[in-house]
């Protein structure tokens, strides 16, 4: 499969490189700057240095011309003021998903949050993200979508061992198993149409994913 991903230098993108690379499959990150390229490279992925907060329509269905599967994992980042998460975590999703949609590309996965609602009131700067991230997953509905909420998200070594339901309750989540779903569901169209929520447990990933695709 040729699986073009969004936010290609993010930490749960960088480490889902490397897993699609080593199964074979072609995968391109699109980026922001030019010196992410190396690290791209080195996860066995084609840089694509591209600005979704400025990028046309057209400018990225280019990119995603000929993917099987679209995947967004951008994200305007823990440090970032509450207008990038608009730009970013919202519009630019929908940016992702309108050239998806141009480009032919049906296929497509969204890493959200736990939370994440159009509704969502208050206005601190995370209330503004889950806001943001919850109007990015009811757009992407158009599409042959599934909606990934991880838990915590961690740095430690992924056990692959999961807890994979449309609701898990709150719990961490090392960002390798994330990538590892990730991948799985990239290969799993029968979970198209799903919110699922992440958190380790005590599933293989492929026995969750399977699960929750009704095999």
């Amino acid at each position: 499969m040729r699986i073009v991903i969004a936010g290609g230098h993010g930490q749960i993108a960088l480490r889902l490189e490397r897993l699609l690379a080593a199964r074979g499959d072609e995968v391109a990150g699109i980026i922001r700057k030019a010196e992410q390229a190396d690290d791209l490279r080195q996860a066995g992925a084609e840089p694509v240095v591209l600005d979704l907060e400025s990028a046309s329509v057209d400018e990225v269905a280019e990119r995603l011309r000929g993917a099987d599967v679209a995947v967004f994992a951008a994200g305007a980042g823990p440090g970032s003021g509450a207008a990038r998460k608009d730009t970013v975590d919202k519009a630019a999703a929908v940016l992702f998903a309108d050239a998806a949609v141009k480009a032919g590309v049906r296929r497509f996965l969204i890493v959200s949050s736990m939370g994440a609602d159009p509704e969502h009131e208050g206005d601190e700067i995370f209330d503004v993200y889950l806001r943001a991230k919850g109007e990015a997953d009811a757009y992407v509905r158009g599409l042959d979508w599934t909606i990934l909420r991880p838990g915590r998200l961690t740095d430690d070594a992924g056990t692959g061992l999961v807890r994979l339901e449309a609701h898990t309750g709150r719990g961490p989540i090392p960002r390798e198993d994330v990538a590892a779903v990730l991948a799985e569901l990239a290969d799993t169209p029968a979970t198209a149409g799903l919110t699922l929520e992440l958190i380790s447990g005590s599933a293989p990933v492929s026995v969750a994913v399977k699960s929750v695709a009704g095999n």
